[in-house]
């Protein structure tokens, strides 16, 4: 299985989410361009992105750029 990854049972990027965060826009203006995505969902996929960006594997391989976090 390939292609973009979606929110379950929508046609909705995981991208946009993050294109809307980086772009400054907060997630209640996310959800309210998006209503077949709920809260709960979006924030599920923020924990997850949390909890792989700060793990410690992930750090300790120095798989992230450093001069992001100095």
């Amino acid at each position: 299985m390939g292609g973009t990854p979606v929110f379950t049972g929508t046609r909705v990027p995981i991208q946009n989410l993050f294109d809307y965060i980086e772009g400054g826009d907060d997630l209640n203006e996310f959800l309210d361009d998006f209503p077949s995505v709920t809260k709960e969902v979006a924030l599920q996929v923020l924990e997850m992105a949390k909890k792989t960006l700060t793990s410690e594997k992930l750090l300790n391989e120095n798989l992230l750029d450093e001069e992001i976090f100095h």
